[in-house]
């Protein structure tokens, strides 16, 4: 298989480059959250790139409206500074887009569950993710979503916030496998709920939901950026020797522009 390029960005980003596309994924690169909600969401890690810095996005990818995935002052400077770059996400963040951070229309496209081509060798088909349910609007729109990439001969999912459900098992285990799969292992739990936190699987969800889709690797994501919503590395490492599953485990400091997680 040909390589792809991918670089961990910080809690559910990432920069992935598949040799004739740049995508971008849910990418936080701004103290958004903090200025937001308070001092308790500072970031535990600096941004590896600032905003304003980047120029080749080709495509910006959004799970949902959550300003850790949807942030504005990293959207925003995106847009600006690349301007033929096209943004595929959920209805509510292609309203926010189009109307709170005026990117145009034509650049914009409402994530329904099709595939969509990216260049001539990657599509992305959005696939639905229960955050913590799957929700949908009157006209079936999903709400949420999760992200099939298919390119150089292989299939990346990033599940965008999740929790294991049956339905996205079902649509995931009939490709008959997942060469890479981005999953999220900051659980819920009592004191995240109690917090406002909704949280995602835990790091024995992620590692189950992988086995039953025949993922090939896996980065657990979304657990490194705020310290109410973390988990430390060393249990997620415990707990891989522990179940000892089929896969292989790629931790997000290894991904960093190479072809290591692919």
């Amino acid at each position: 298989m040909d390589p792809l390029n991918l670089t961990h960005l910080g809690q559910s980003g990432f920069r992935l480059a598949t040799g004739d596309a740049i995508v971008y994924i849910d990418p936080y690169l701004s103290d958004f959250v903090e200025q937001s909600e308070g001092p308790a969401m500072r970031r535990m890690r600096p941004a590896p790139i600032a905003p304003d810095a980047i120029r080749d996005a080709d495509w910006v990818l959004v799970s949902h409206r959550h300003a850790d995935h949807c942030d504005p002052h990293t959207l925003g400077p995106i847009a600006a500074n690349c301007p033929r770059s096209r943004f595929l996400a959920p209805f509510e963040v292609v309203d926010f887009l189009r109307d709170g951070l005026g990117i145009a229309a034509d650049r914009l496209s409402v994530a329904d569950e099709a595939w969509v081509p990216l260049s001539p060798g990657a599509r992305v088909l959005p696939v639905p993710a229960a955050h913590r349910t799957i929700e949908r609007n009157a006209s079936g729109q999903l709400r949420c979503v999760g992200f099939l990439l298919e390119a150089a001969q292989q299939r990346i999912y990033h599940s965008g916030d999740c929790s294991v459900d049956p339905e996205i098992v079902a649509k995931l285990a009939a490709f008959g496998g997942i060469d890479l799969a981005l999953l999220p292992v900051n659980e819920c739990n009592y004191y995240r709920e109690r917090a406002g936190i909704i949280g995602n699987m835990s790091v024995r969800d992620a590692f189950g939901f992988a086995g039953e889709i025949a993922a090939r690797a896996v980065v657990p994501m979304h657990y490194d950026m705020f310290a109410p919503n973390s988990v430390h590395e060393e249990e997620i490492l415990v707990v891989y020797r522990h179940l000892a599953p089929a896969f292989r485990l790629v931790l997000p400091r290894d991904c960093q522009g190479s072809a290591a997680c692919s």
